[in-house]
């Protein structure tokens, strides 16, 4: 009896993993799905599809909005950022939700293209907004979504890091405002914050020119860290969201610079 039971229940694991991998196909392909068409494709019920893509949501792979399902995962042929291996994820992602929060319906927003701020675009899909962006991976994530009004900055594309940046980039940045930027960094001391590539920190500083607040979203990790290429001082922006393993001392810091500082919980 009792392998009868670990039989049925085997199988029972198979076909649901099954059926939510059709699902994630389905969703992956056509860029958004109703809740209606899922049941319909896997013929099963409206709640079965909730409680799978439930689960698609909790790994950052789709997002639930009125009447739909929006993917919000990886792209075929397209460099993203896998998260698995990475140790600061779930301080990204509390970090990220945190943004998200703070944007309202209407804003203007710019993101970079950092693996942080590719986990804010990820809890914008479905919002209404205007987003500014110099990511091919955030553009293409945000294309499908019909709420958003999508700018896509051009320029010289790093192969590694799918962003847009040089002198055109930095010209048609030029020409805008934005209510809020949202930019990732690679380090940050005592003297400011850091990335590694001289083109992209130009690009980041016109970036926050146009910008009436700027925000650094980095975690805990990058902190006491320096690179190539410096951004600005500590207190040349606005705002800096963080983790709660950010250490005592580094609070501090920040706060004697004047700058309005955010631990975000870990999720």
């Amino acid at each position: 009896m009792i392998d009868f039971i670990h039989r049925v229940t085997d199988k029972l694991i198979v076909v649901s993993e099954q059926r939510r991998g059709e699902l994630r196909r389905i969703v992956q392909t056509r860029g958004f799905a109703s809740l209606a068409e899922l049941a319909d494709s896997l013929s099963v019920s409206e709640s079965t599809v909730r409680r799978d893509v439930d689960a698609l949501e909790r790994v950052g792979e789709a997002k639930r909005t009125h009447g739909g399902v929006f993917w919000t995962g990886s792209a075929d042929k397209m460099r993203v950022f896998d998260s698995r291996g990475d140790k600061s994820a779930v301080q990204k992602r509390g970090i990220a939700i945190h943004a998200a929060s703070k944007i309202s319906d209407g804003d203007t927003v710019l993101l970079d293209g950092g693996s942080t701020t590719y986990e804010i675009a990820r809890q914008l899909v479905g919002r209404r907004l205007q987003v500014v962006t110099n990511s091919l991976p955030v553009a293409n994530l945000l294309s499908g979504c019909g709420s958003i009004e999508l700018v896509l900055i051009g320029g010289y594309v790093d192969h590694r890091t799918g962003v847009t940046l040089g002198p055109m980039a930095d010209g048609l940045l030029s020409n805008l405002r934005v209510d809020k930027a949202f930019l990732s960094v690679a380090g940050v001391d005592e003297e400011g914050y850091y990335n590694s590539n001289l083109l992209l920190v130009e690009t980041e500083r016109m970036m926050s020119r146009i910008a009436a607040i700027t925000c650094i979203a980095v975690d805990s990790s990058k902190f006491g860290r320096a690179s190539l290429s410096r951004l600005c001082g500590l207190g040349e922006v606005q705002w800096v969201i963080s983790d709660k393993q950010l250490g005592a001392v580094w609070q501090k810091r920040l706060q004697a610079a004047n700058i309005e500082l955010t631990l975000a919980d870990e999720t």
